[in-house]
């Protein structure tokens, strides 16, 4: 099991055993909305440093700067990213 999703099942009241391979144990204190919250949040400071890559484009272009090959292989470089990231921070395979 990931250790970020350990953690934050944890955090909404949750408990896991780890014996024999991964085991989620769920207790009465679970709450799954806040488990939901939680994930969201996680995803939300990832996607956060690449809003700032972004930033950068548009604070050139702004500037007069104009679009040019920086900015559009940062465009690239950020949607490229984007899903890959947060399915390497979950630990979710392809």
């Amino acid at each position: 099991m990931n250790e970020i999703i350990k953690n934050l099942f944890i955090q909404a009241g949750g408990s896991v055993e780890e014996e024999n391979g991964n085991l989620w144990t769920y207790s009465d204190d679970l709450d799954l909305e806040l488990f939901a919250q939680l994930v969201v949040r996680e995803c939300a400071k990832l996607n956060k440093h690449q809003s700032y890559e972004l930033m950068g484009v548009i604070t050139d272009v702004e500037e007069g700067d104009g679009f040019d090959d920086v900015c559009l292989n940062t465009v690239k470089r950020v949607a490229n990213h984007l899903a890959k990231d947060l399915k390497e921070h979950f630990g979710v395979q392809e």
